[in-house]
């Protein structure tokens, strides 16, 4: 099974960007499972149902969130409406929406486990990640009773996202960090079978602050007074970034992995290696 993950899509940029990558490309890479995280596709804050949908039906499966999940505050039903919009397990009790869902995948049967998780170093986890997914996987377990397990950990810790993926290693299929926007070069299999990379990155145009407009990045960093600067979303032409794993039909876990990063002002990768 080939799942394909794509890091924070920010903005319209980002949005256009990644729907054309999938038009052009869905096919041609046999993705069986699409995978998005979403926290910044709203003008680079939160999401919306008309998002939701143009993702949905650009044949994107799940939504994944983080710390931007609630700051549309005038539609927070949207997260009970879509099973599968999901935004932090480790939130507290009562939070609008849910951590996980079930995909079942149409041509094989197969189910995956998709699950959103958020820091709780230098984020806003209200319960540890580590003690949410242990009890998550309590009742799920790979090989089990579902086919795959799939991580999105939101978190801002490098060191964070390296021990839990550790923790996990061999209890589920693939682990992608995200929030910082910038992709990481370390896409390995971990020892014990699972697909791990630190950070996906973003959708999003990397001649840029994160995929914002440089001037009130920067005067949040130099301005006492501009410290709260509105950041606006880069227009110019994103870059699609992300990664494809190849999990196993059998055991659940990874047996490839491979980043992705397509158009706009990164260096392009454009050919997938033969798992």
């Amino acid at each position: 099974m080939r799942l394909a993950f794509f890091g924070d899509v920010v903005g319209k940029a980002g949005r256009n960007a990644l729907v054309k990558y999938l038009s052009e490309h869905r096919s041609k890479c046999g993705f069986d499972c699409i995978i998005v995280n979403g926290e910044n596709s709203a003008h680079g804050f939160g999401i919306t149902q008309s998002i939701c949908d143009l993702f949905f039906s650009n044949g994107v499966n799940v939504i994944t969130m983080g710390n931007h999940t609630f700051d549309k505050k005038d539609d927070l039903q949207l997260f009970d409406r879509n099973k599968n919009l999901i935004r932090p397990l480790n939130y507290m009790k009562g939070t609008p929406g849910h951590g996980y869902t079930i995909v079942e995948l149409p041509f094989s049967q197969k189910k995956i486990l998709v699950v959103n998780l958020i820091g709780k170093l230098f984020l806003d986890g209200d319960d540890h990640p580590f003690f949410a997914i242990d009890e998550l996987l309590e009742k799920f377990k790979l090989g089990a009773n579902i086919d795959y397990i799939f991580i999105d950990f939101h978190a801002e810790a490098t060191a964070e996202k390296v021990a839990l993926s550790r923790y996990l290693d061999g209890r589920i299929s693939a682990f992608v960090g995200t929030h910082t926007h910038i992709p990481t070069a370390d896409a390995q299999i971990l020892s014990k079978g699972t697909g791990y990379l630190t950070d996906a990155g973003m959708c999003g145009d990397y001649d840029s602050c994160i995929g914002m407009n440089d001037e009130a990045p920067i005067k949040r960093f130099i301005s006492k007074i501009d410290s709260a600067a509105r950041m606006i979303p880069s227009t110019k032409e994103a870059t699609v970034c992300g990664v494809v794993f190849n999990l196993d039909d059998q055991t659940g876990l990874c047996l490839g992995v491979q980043t992705i990063r397509s158009g706009g002002f990164l260096k392009e990768q454009k050919e997938f290696e033969k798992f």
